[in-house]
């Protein structure tokens, strides 16, 4: 379903970031909501086939969002995100983490830093992510468990969602 939006996906391995700039058909409070709100990001945030479920989620500075992706059989793999610094609808800072279903960090997981910045791109609302991490290895680690594909595959699911809400 490319409408032939904007997108980038660039790993800098200088300054250890991944930098994901994707534009969508929607205003930029609506994407705002789709990435703050735990019933909307329930609806998207997760390549298919798997399903996302929140079991907990404070959006506030100091707060967390912490969620299991989920597997068609069940499988579940839990992250954990704590939010650092949030300007509404401009952008958020946030320290992202794999973690257990209790929301214990794994610490033999790569945890990094994200910015999330949204802006406005004529009618559209552009998102521009930077993900920092601590070391190269890190880096090189997430990209070989796929996160360039994981993310484009996720940022379609919200594609589809937008769909919906637009009607």
């Amino acid at each position: 379903m490319n409408h032939n939006l904007y997108f980038d996906f660039i790993a800098d391995k200088v300054k250890n970031t991944l930098t994901i700039r994707r534009e969508f058909l929607a205003d930029r409070q609506l994407i705002w909501d789709c990435y703050t709100k735990s019933e909307l990001l329930d609806r998207w945030f997760a390549p298919k086939p798997l399903t996302t479920r929140t079991k907990s989620m404070d959006f506030r500075e100091g707060g967390h969002w912490h969620y299991a992706m989920v597997e068609p059989n069940g499988t579940e793999y839990w992250g954990y995100t704590e939010y650092v610094k949030i300007k509404p609808i401009d952008y958020y800072t946030s320290l992202d983490a794999f973690s257990n279903a209790e929301g214990e960090i794994n610490k033999d997981l790569p945890r990094a830093e994200w910015l999330v910045t949204f802006t406005d791109k004529e009618e559209n609302a552009l998102v521009e992510t930077i993900v920092t991490y601590k070391s190269l290895s890190d880096l090189e680690q997430v990209i070989q468990m796929g996160m360039e594909q994981g993310m484009i595959a996720t940022l379609e699911k919200l594609d589809e969602l937008l769909l919906v809400l637009k009607k």
